[in-house]
């Protein structure tokens, strides 16, 4: 079984009210579609229903049952907009000027999912990383200890010798290209915290580098290592080691041969927290195209709720993956 079907199972114990903004992209009503017929959410899709049916039509496929909200004419509005203005209350934002943004899929979607009408947000078909992290950074905001949004990708590489049965989590591969050690502290906190919801792992993260316990000194060692003992800080409980090689965190032969003491993590990584974008993403398109593996993602962490980003290029399959995703992930937050 993929991972994917195990997370798919997982979601359709309990299906969360997930929100897709952008209802007038074919691959997002086909999803939505698929994503209810197959019980892993129960999608809400934004935009003019008789448009919406009009191009379900089009392409041939059902949204009987699936919730339709056309935000500049929905009833909830302006408790949408009171709130909105209640958040930006420095900006001194005015109700008009709510009012036009809250009636923008992104924005009322994000708002849906602050008060509770939606557990969940997936966005990013036609939209734009850098608007979605926007929407959600004013609007749902971040988790209490975590002031760095990033990203993962669950990598299903079929090599059962490496993280969990071969299932490997790489963090942050979208989002932040250089970030500080304060930074990707958070992205491993934020990991270890997206791997226990929804892959009920014990997460054992390892932060990358071209060093291995001091086997090379650098600018860009001594970050991996400040990160390292920033995320033991702020979080005593989790099992995190670095600087590692990735040939150190994955295999147990090679962390005996380059560590004295290997420790829970070094050659028994499951979640690799890159130290940059540049490592970060070459590495996951490297891994899927060379290596073979599944890659799903990026998926977006770090927020007080589950939201969710798409690569633009995403298959209507790959987008109901990700709504089953932020489905799950949606099950911890009660």
């Amino acid at each position: 079984m993929q991972i994917i079907d195990t997370i798919k199972n997982s979601a359709r114990r309990n299906p969360k009210r997930i929100v897709l903004p952008e209802s007038g992209e074919e691959r997002i009503l086909r999803a939505a579609s698929q994503a209810s017929a197959e019980g892993v959410a129960e999608p809400i899709l934004l935009g003019k229903q008789g448009d919406i049916e009009k191009l379900s039509g089009i392409i041939g496929i059902s949204l009987k049952g699936i919730e339709m909200v056309n935000p500049p004419t929905s009833d909830v509005l302006g408790e949408y907009v009171k709130k909105y203005c209640e958040l930006r209350s420095e900006k001194e934002v005015s109700e008009s000027l709510a009012t036009r943004i809250l009636s923008k899929g992104l924005y009322y979607g994000a708002m849906m999912v602050r008060v509770g009408d939606a557990d969940g947000m997936v966005v990013g078909a036609a939209t734009l990383t850098a608007s979605v992290i926007k929407a959600g950074h004013l609007i749902i905001g971040f988790q209490r200890d975590i002031g760095t949004p990033s990203s993962f990708f669950i990598m299903d590489t079929g090599n059962r010798e490496v993280g969990e049965e071969g299932v490997l989590m790489y963090a942050d591969a979208a989002v932040n290209p250089d970030p500080t050690p304060e930074q990707l502290a958070d992205i491993a906190i934020s990991s270890a915290r997206s791997a226990r919801a929804l892959l009920d792992w014990e997460p054992r993260v390892a932060m990358l580098s071209f060093s291995t316990k001091g086997s090379a000194s650098h600018p860009a060692i001594d970050k991996v290592v400040r990160a390292t003992d920033i995320a033991r800080a702020k979080d005593p409980s989790l099992l995190i080691d670095g600087e590692l090689q990735a040939d150190a965190a994955l295999k147990p032969e090679v962390a005996k041969k380059k560590m004295k003491d290997s420790g829970s993590v070094a050659g028994r990584a499951n979640v690799l927290i890159f130290p940059d974008l540049n490592s970060g993403n070459i590495s996951y398109k490297l891994t899927q195209h060379v290596g073979g593996a599944k890659a799903y993602g990026p998926i977006l962490q770090g927020f007080a709720k589950p939201l969710s980003d798409l690569s633009r290029g995403a298959k209507a399959e790959e987008i109901t993956g990700v709504i089953a995703i932020v489905s799950v992930l949606a099950q911890s937050k009660g």
